[in-house]
């Protein structure tokens, strides 16, 4: 049971999968954590990123950085130790009355808000959240890659508002998403959150940076709970320079709709029907999904599982030209 939460709560649980499959071979290939597989290039850093606690000045600067790059104003951006760290510091600061999440979708709210003594109910339909204190959406979402129209969250937040309530969109995968669905640009004044990752768009993830886009009522809460120093030197040089990189990023969203096309050919020629997705995964369904799981940890290839899809598996994108050919020969085997 243990192994199938490492599984099933997040992807990239590798010990695990070396631990249920010691004779696979190596190296593995991990496809189940919906990351970017090419990573944006590490700069040569200056030694004092790493000798000295960050200046409050380099934090400005990286928050401004961020600001600029998903077109919000600077007071109204937090950057943390990932977009993970930002949902457990909201989970601690909001009210805990009725808190509702448009699902299925990413279980870390879930688990943040019980941490909290709090409860998220799922609800199935975008209207069914006008009833909660705080509505969450992840939008696009995962695991399926949902989109919910900016103008829709707009009006759900108008809603909310009218009873004090607070929007929560996780854009944790909207990188490459399509150009003006992101709801950060149209931040309302109050009780709103847009969270964005750094590390999956970046291919960064050990790195730990994310960012809450905030209403201004709720920036010194979040700043005053993530403490001091949330994010390390190298975190700030690295994110200043990828995040005004537009190229780069430009470049690498045409690569990963290039590389997801691919993928979806690929799963479909072996009798996998595609459910949706981002450019960073696909989700895909089969009768014998959760033997395929099992198959593929024998040949050293992590997908993820859903414990209440068994039917349903999450493919990320594979690195390189090895591990295309390493999951070609798997499923045309």
């Amino acid at each position: 049971m243990a192994d199938e939460r490492a599984f099933t709560y997040h992807g990239g649980a590798l010990e695990v999968a070396r631990r249920l499959a010691p004779g696979a071979p190596e190296p593995w290939i991990d496809l189940s954590t919906g990351i970017n597989p090419h990573a944006y290039p590490l700069p040569d850093l200056e030694p004092e990123a790493w000798s000295r606690l960050p200046e409050s000045g380099a934090l400005a600067r990286l928050e401004a950085a961020a600001a600029q790059r998903y077109g919000v104003d600077p007071t109204c951006t937090v950057a943390g130790p990932g977009s993970q760290a930002l949902v457990q510091a909201l989970s601690r600061i909001l009210p805990h009355g009725a808190i509702g999440a448009l699902g299925p979708t990413y279980s870390g709210f879930a688990s943040a808000f019980a941490a909290a003594g709090a409860q998220v109910i799922e609800a199935e339909r975008l209207e069914e959240l006008d009833g909660f204190d705080v509505a969450i959406v992840v939008n696009p979402n995962n695991p399926d890659g949902r989109t919910t129209p900016r103008a829709a969250l707009l009006d759900l937040h108008a809603r909310l508002a009218r009873r004090r309530g607070v929007l929560i969109v996780d854009e944790a995968f909207a990188d490459f998403a399509a150009e003006g669905e992101s709801l950060a640009p149209s931040l309302r004044a109050t009780r709103a959150v847009v969270l964005r990752s750094f590390g999956k768009a970046y291919g960064l993830a050990g790195l730990r940076l994310g960012f809450a886009l905030a209403s201004p009522d709720l920036v010194a809460s979040l700043r005053a709970a993530l403490g001091p120093w949330p994010v390390s030197g190298p975190a700030i040089a690295i994110g200043i320079r990828a995040l005004a990189d537009s190229g780069w990023l430009e470049a690498m969203g045409a690569r990963l709709r290039s590389d997801a096309a691919r993928l979806d050919a690929l799963l479909q020629g072996a009798g996998w029907r595609i459910i949706g997705g981002t450019s960073l995964f696909r989700l895909a369904a089969r009768a014998d999904a959760r033997a395929a799981f099992g198959r593929l940890l024998a040949a050293g290839i992590l997908s993820r599982p859903f414990a209440d899809a068994p039917d349903r598996l999450r493919f990320g994108i594979p690195g390189d030209e090895n591990a295309w050919e390493r999951l070609t020969t798997f499923l045309r085997g």
